[in-house]
């Protein structure tokens, strides 16, 4: 068979920042976006001295050479944006921020996806002159999906694409990446090439960048794939995948230099800041946040059941002890959870919790102690999410700390508020973090008991930052458990 080759006159390989934990990436980001955050804003010396220190901490950095650190914080700022710079000081950047605060990995990506372009200030200047004077001008999520969207419309029953074609009639090809050509003329070409079974340079150094893309669109919910070959759009983001193909959304200070196809790398240099504020610019009225009950049902009879749940759990069960004698602060409290949403992690991570407990009661026959299970809401700041009973009617207070990815998460690490350390001192072992994280493939839920009895005895790390970072061994402390769905 013959291998399909781009014609010489259209041939032009883009490129970007390829980061070394891209096999670790959302434990990488999550973690980093935590620790930039807490940092704020500094001078740039304090500032580097401080993120490398933390990518020192990361699991398997300890023994790292400087220039590897040094490299990951650079990648890290350059392709998301997690940092922008000022004249003297740097500065944690709006999307560290969102997801420190969020804990939502898909989210992320889908924000990360839709700024993305060629050209960008994510790689160094003169790659980007060597894009401008080659006319690039290119979205390419945008466009991956754009004619996605446009294949599932003509042809007939589910339409994918590899990585390989990806990379070699998009990526690659001038006609698309400067011209900006019709998705249709690619589609009908990449038919053209399935029908006379022609074959692509599979070699991962040719097909690694496009391949980086199609990945981050996969880890953002908006292509699925059943291989680890073919990738089709995730038809359940339908909503998304709109704003995606019709935004027009675009940083446009090389725009003149692109036109004239002749780049100044001065003029390169001196809008690069622009394009980190441009990335961590305010896009709340382009809502990404994922449905999370959508993301973990497994089918749609599962679905209506996680939302029936979680709309009786987070609204209609709600009673709570501090006011049930106020009638003006339980109506101010009802008319809070009237806004309970299945896009708020903190809301579906506790409404979950709750409907375990409710459930671990129910199980050990003490049904009749349901009534004291109550969610506490954020206002109150007692320092835990729910007040729930054991089976002997002793006390347990619960903080839950909810997490949303693609794929399983580290879990040895948690952050508790000065706030929640100080109720955890004084409650002892009637306090548990419950650390909930939810990915596509399960729901894994792992209990910890009395986490300053723990210090105490040595048998976890806590390091002091605005509260306590929680570092364990889940070998050594800390249980698993099956996380139990409520059924009236």
């Amino acid at each position: 068979m013959a291998e399909y080759r781009i014609p010489d006159e259209y041939y032009f390989r883009i490129h970007h920042v390829r980061p070394r934990f891209k096999g670790d990436i959302e434990n990488v980001l999550i973690y980093m976006a935590e620790e930039i955050s807490k940092i704020g804003e500094c001078e740039t010396s304090e500032f580097v001295s401080k993120i490398n220190a933390a990518i020192y901490r990361y699991p398997g950095n300890a023994h790292r050479e400087l220039k590897t650190i040094n490299n990951w914080r650079t990648e890290i700022s350059a392709l998301f944006g997690f940092i922008e710079h000022t004249e003297n000081t740097d500065r944690p950047g709006l999307r560290a921020i969102e997801l420190a605060n969020n804990q939502d990995l898909v989210e992320c990506f889908k924000v990360f996806l839709y700024n993305f372009q060629y050209p960008g200030a994510h790689i160094k200047p003169n790659k980007v002159v060597e894009q401008i004077e080659a006319g690039i001008h290119f979205k390419p999520a945008q466009y991956i999906l754009r004619l996605l969207r446009y294949a599932s419309e003509v042809e007939i029953g589910s339409v994918g694409i590899t990585k390989f074609e990806v990379c070699h009639c998009i990526f690659n090809d001038l006609r698309v990446t400067r011209d900006n050509e019709g998705v249709e003329k690619t589609w009908e070409r990449i038919k053209h090439n399935r029908e006379n079974r022609f074959e692509y340079d599979q070699t991962g150094d040719v097909v690694r960048y496009a391949g980086d893309i199609v990945d981050y669109l996969e880890i953002a919910n908006l292509l699925k794939t059943y291989d680890s070959r073919t990738y089709y759009l995730n038809t359940l983001e339908e909503d998304s995948i709109i704003k995606f193909c019709e935004s027009t959304e675009w940083f446009t200070e090389y725009d003149a230099m692109i036109e004239s196809c002749v780049g100044d790398i001065e003029a390169v240099k001196a809008v690069t800041d622009n394009w980190f504020a441009y990335v961590n610019r305010d896009i709340e009225d382009t809502d990404f946040s994922t449905d999370i009950l959508a993301y973990i049902a497994s089918d749609e009879e599962e679905l209506k059941s996680l939302q029936d749940n979680a709309s009786y759990l987070g609204r209609e069960n709600i009673h709570i002890e501090l006011v049930e004698r106020d009638e003006v602060l339980d109506e101010r409290i009802r008319m809070d959870y009237d806004v309970f949403t299945t896009k708020d992690i903190g809301d579906i991570g506790e409404s979950l919790i709750h409907g375990h407990e409710c459930m671990r009661i129910k199980m050990g026959g003490r049904e009749d102690l349901i009534h004291l299970i109550k969610r506490i809401p954020t206002q109150f700041a007692v320092g835990y999410d729910i007040s729930s009973v054991e089976l002997d009617e002793r006390k347990r207070y619960i903080e839950v700390k909810t997490t949303i990815s693609s794929k399983p998460l580290h879990f040895n690490r948690i952050h508790l508020t000065k706030n929640e350390w100080n109720t955890a001192s004084s409650t002892h072992d009637r306090y548990y973090v419950y650390r909930l994280m939810l990915s596509k493939t399960e729901r894994k839920l792992f209990l910890l008991q009395d986490p300053v009895g723990l210090y105490k005895k040595d048998l976890i790390e806590m390091i002091p930052s605005d509260g306590a970072d929680i570092i364990f061994d889940p070998k050594k402390v800390g249980e698993f458990e099956e996380l139990l769905t409520w059924k009236n």
